[in-house]
């Protein structure tokens, strides 16, 4: 199954979708960046991870130079 897109703004609303989409079979999600890789990203990026679990792959939209650089 390909990655799902997530483009919730707000932390718990992006948890919300995670949590949505994993009842929905997906396992593997990409953060749509709206904060350049900045602080609100990365809020984004950690409420997704605490949603979807150890089991699940979350990762920053790879446009985002934060992302690039924490590799």
């Amino acid at each position: 199954m390909t990655a799902a897109n997530i483009v919730a703004r707000r932390p718990d609303e992006v948890a919300h979708e995670v949590e949505q989409l994993m009842r929905d079979g997906h396992r593997r999600f990409v953060i749509a960046t709206i904060d350049h890789g900045g602080m609100l990203d990365l809020e984004r990026l950690g409420a997704a991870r605490y949603a979807a679990g150890l089991q699940s792959a979350v990762e920053l939209d790879e446009a985002a130079p934060v992302a690039a650089a924490a590799r």
